[in-house]
């Protein structure tokens, strides 16, 4: 594909636009995440610019020394970078929107019209009323709002043990890079989040699975694996966890807390889902420490919109001090209204009312993407049935080309996400992922549903001799 789009390029003139990326998905039967990353690749060597909304460009490019048929020769950076490659294609495929006329069956945020959009716009004027709305905010991030966090883990966390930061995916990248040194292991569920595995592999880290069941991880395999590795960090989703939906018991929780006091490890609690569900649950891990052990994130941008770069993180002692000192170096703070639109938003009647109407939306759409499976694709088996949550965990059938159901069903217009993306290593058979909040509403997910068992089906027939 990106040797199609560099002829294309080498013909036409500077500014021209180049063929759509839904044209080329069509003319050449690739998916668009095989576009997007040959469109990355030739904007990687100078020959063309993305533009948002409007397309792709040939790039200017101005004439000099040092070039390659036409462009800059760029290959001495390989030899300066050396090998550590930060590796963003599981999560770049998870941020793409999708095309036109495609249903997304897979993604992490909600659909639009579940976002409260008109409210969180009420509070960001109210918030930039404020006369100190663009002042220098605390460093660690406004006392009302760290208050609240604080008052959202439970337990004994109080507002000084609360940081904020710009949304969960820059807590776990500073959680990591503070808790471990390069080089060391770094014990995670498996499968597990794709965002954290890639930022433990940026930080130098080296992901070590422990195995899980539907009850989430193994204590016994966890303490297994502190003694084999050495690993000082465990990072998991206790609660809905992503991508099996496998809640932590109660009991598991506190057998987690003692094997990892045991090994003088700490433990990552990524608490993203907490507000996906009306279902009983167990209290956080943190509600239940009380020796610095958890490190614990909670995250506003996923139960309210994709900017809404907020989160919360809790930690105590040294560990309190390297996170506060990552993020000063990194970034300095959260932008001051971002911080005030977020606590005018989670103070006023809107929130309660925001978490009643999507939890109730969401599980409505579990049930319906559940029937839609039973209906049209029997042998796909999910790993169980969580409690809330945005995906659904599936099984293929055995020795079936989990690359090619994906391709295959992206070629017929349903977008799913490949389930080798989520472990640390090797996986044990095909699986997807199949996320039913980024859907516009329950037809398109039976939609979804019925191309990607037409999908499956040709991959199957195709495999059959």
């Amino acid at each position: 594909m990106a040797a199609i789009l560099r002829k294309e390029a080498e013909r036409l003139r500077p500014g021209d636009r180049l063929t759509s990326s839904r044209e080329l998905m069509r003319l050449h039967g690739v998916s668009p995440v095989t576009v997007s990353r040959a469109i990355g690749r030739l904007a990687a060597e100078g020959r063309v610019v993305t533009r948002p909304g409007s397309g792709t460009y040939v790039a200017h490019r101005p004439a000099g020394s040092g070039t390659v048929n036409g462009s800059a020769d760029l290959s001495w950076q390989t030899v300066a970078l050396g090998d550590r490659v930060v590796d963003d294609t599981g999560i770049t495929g998870l941020l793409t929107p999708p095309p036109d006329g495609v249903v997304p069956l897979t993604g992490g945020y909600l659909n639009p019209d579940l976002r409260p959009s008109k409210a969180l716009t009420t509070a960001a004027a109210r918030a930039m009323r404020r006369p100190d709305a663009w002042a220098l905010p605390p460093l660690t991030g406004l006392p009302e709002l760290r208050r609240w966090f604080a008052g959202e883990a439970g337990g004994e966390v109080t507002s000084s043990d609360v940081l904020v930061v710009s949304g969960g995916q820059s807590a776990l990248t500073h959680a990591f890079r503070a808790l471990a040194a390069p080089g060391t292991p770094v014990l995670v569920e498996t499968p597990t989040y794709p965002g954290a595995l890639a930022a433990a592999r940026a930080a130098g880290l080296r992901a070590t699975a422990v195995p899980m069941d539907s009850d989430g991880v193994r204590p016994d395999h966890l303490a297994e694996a502190f003694a084999v590795t050495g690993a000082r960090v465990f990072f998991c989703q206790p609660t809905l966890h992503n991508p099996t939906g496998a809640t932590l018991t109660l009991e598991r929780r506190e057998q987690v807390l003692a094997v990892a006091r045991a090994a003088g490890a700490f433990v990552i609690e990524d608490d993203y889902a907490r507000y996906f569900t009306t279902a009983p649950v167990p209290p956080p891990l943190v509600a239940l420490d009380a020796h610095g052990t958890v490190v614990h994130v909670n995250s506003l941008t996923k139960i309210l919109a994709p900017s809404m770069r907020v989160a919360g993180v809790v930690a105590r002692g040294p560990a309190a001090h390297r996170l506060r000192a990552s993020q000063i170096v990194e970034s300095f703070f959260v932008a001051r209204p971002l911080q005030e639109t977020a606590l005018e938003f989670v103070s006023s009647p809107a929130w309660p009312r925001h978490l009643s109407a999507v939890t109730a939306e969401l599980a409505s759409r579990r049930d319906a993407l559940l029937a839609a499976l039973a209906a049209h694709l029997p042998a796909a088996e999910p790993h169980l049935v969580p409690r809330g949550g945005l995906h659904l965990w599936v099984r293929l059938p055995p020795g079936l080309d989990e690359d090619a159901v994906v391709e295959t069903a992206a070629r017929t217009g349903v977008l799913v996400s490949p389930g080798r993306i989520y472990y640390p290593a090797e996986p044990p058979g095909p699986r997807i992922r199949l996320t039913h909040s980024a859907a516009v509403h329950l037809p398109e997910l039976a939609e979804g549903v019925r191309r990607l068992a037409l999908a499956v089906g040709r991959v199957t027939a195709a495999q059959t001799p």
